[in-house]
């Protein structure tokens, strides 16, 4: 057993997630309230939130109506399960849902996070192919740096190593495209990058080495988003898209980041003029209010699954929670604040001007590359020699300490404000971590 260290203190009992614990409780950083663009600290200093929280309040903190409607709910219905029983909002939640994804897919399943939208997403693959009479298609294709949650489906299908390591074998059959990420010919694109498309026909290889017979679906984010933003190049997803065609492999896009306005469009699969099989989504969903996810799935997949089932319950899996009635409400007046504000197409009109701000750090000091789309921005930092991370870990708190939330993941600095920030919001961003990469080493 490890020795007792220090006496308790009131921030022992938590274990954070994905955070460095003994640094962090060490010199804590605490949020108090938020409202707008701003969090605010304890002595109700505002600090603007360059990420939407965690990539999800994209409509800003605090809105009204989603409040309203939160409050609303818990006294009229705060609970009811969605197994062999129902509940208004969760019906009327999937419609609104599928007026926004693309032509087909209006089948919604819900869940209650990113990370059970993939694994629920895996195991419907799954389920179809065995409805077709194809059970041999069990083989699950991810890619390398890719971040499909936690659960054991999502990490097994994720590429990125820490994520992975400890935990085990993991899911057996699975294999992984390479990522997309070339610093020698794409640093400082603008965009979708010019070079890369041909990184997709590696799946050709895959199927060749374990056949089309045993591969069920391939998943990737549209936008890599946790690993650092990688933007697909030019041409990347309609290939694949293509080669899954053409040997009955399903196609699922991890739109938990990308979907709800994120790219300046209500899905990535809009923007990119790609329509994928299975779409996961989260975060934006609720404006992150309450907990929630959902997969949208084509209805030819959804029909099949039906038709072919032996007993009454097509599908054995769900969530105690699934369509919970806070977070339907918070859902329905999530995209009802979203539509009122046309906050999708403001995230579009204010991509070119996002775009030449991120893009005036290309000289600022330790970076070596810049990318964005829509509103999202990768800054890439040059690491220090045998320290990874710890140079964009000083960015992180400098920038807290000066007013200013941002995300790191590596040594990449990545921005997703909320739909609704404003020039002057974003000129601050910028200045700020120009500023605070001029004074670290």
């Amino acid at each position: 057993m490890p020795s007792q260290t220090n006496a308790r203190t009131d921030l022992d009992a938590f274990w954070m997630p994905f955070t460095p614990n003994r640094r962090f409780k060490a010199n804590p950083r605490l949020v108090h309230r938020a409202e707008g663009m701003f969090y605010y600290d304890a002595d109700d200093k505002p600090i603007l939130d360059a990420t939407a929280g965690l990539w999800c309040v994209n409509a800003g903190h605090a809105r009204p109506l989603i409040v309203e409607a939160i409050r609303r709910q818990v006294a009229e219905l705060d609970y009811a399960p969605s197994f062999n029983l129902g509940h208004p909002l969760s019906f009327e939640l999937a419609n609104r849902i599928s007026e926004l994804t693309p032509e087909g897919l209006d089948r919604i399943f819900f869940c209650n996070s990113g990370s059970e939208s993939v694994d629920s997403a895996l195991k419907i693959a799954l389920a179809y192919h065995a409805a077709r009479g194809e059970s041999s298609r069990t083989r699950l294709i991810g890619r390398e740096r890719g971040y499909h949650g936690v659960g054991f489906g999502g990490i097994s299908v994720g590429g990125i190593v820490r994520n992975r390591m400890r935990f085990g074998p993991l899911l057996v059959g699975v294999d992984h495209l390479p990522h997309t990420h070339d610093l020698k010919r794409n640093a400082f694109s603008r965009n979708q990058p010019k070079h890369g498309a041909e990184l997709a026909d590696r799946l050709e290889d895959i199927v060749a080495l374990h056949h089309p017979s045993t591969i069920a679906a391939v998943i990737v984010e549209p936008v890599a988003g946790s690993t650092g933003v990688l933007i697909p190049p030019e041409g990347y997803l309609e290939r694949l898209r293509e080669i899954c065609n053409h040997y009955g492999i399903l196609l699922i896009f991890d739109e938990v980041i990308t979907a709800f306005g994120r790219v300046g469009s209500s899905y990535a699969a809009n923007r990119f003029g790609v329509r994928p099989d299975i779409i996961t989504m989260a975060k934006g969903l609720t404006n992150g209010t309450v907990p929630m996810g959902a997969v949208a799935v084509n209805s030819a997949v959804y029909d099949t699954i039906l038709e072919a089932a032996d007993t009454p319950i097509e599908l054995f899996h769900g969530y105690t929670y699934s369509a919970h009635p806070l977070a339907c409400a918070a859902g329905l007046a999530t995209l009802q604040t979203y539509a009122d504000e046309d906050l999708f197409a403001r995230a579009h009109n204010l991509s070119n001007y996002w775009e030449e701000a991120i893009h005036s750090l290309a000289d600022a000091r330790h970076v070596i590359d810049v990318r964005n789309l829509g509103l999202i921005a990768g800054i890439e930092l040059e690491p220090r020699k045998g320290k990874a991370t710890e140079r964009a870990l000083e960015a992180y708190d400098t920038c807290f300490d000066r007013g200013l939330l941002i995300r790191v993941t590596g040594d990449i600095i990545a921005l997703s404000p909320p739909l609704i920030v404003e020039k002057d919001q974003i000129d601050r961003m910028v200045t700020t971590i120009r500023d605070v990469l001029s004074k670290i080493p």
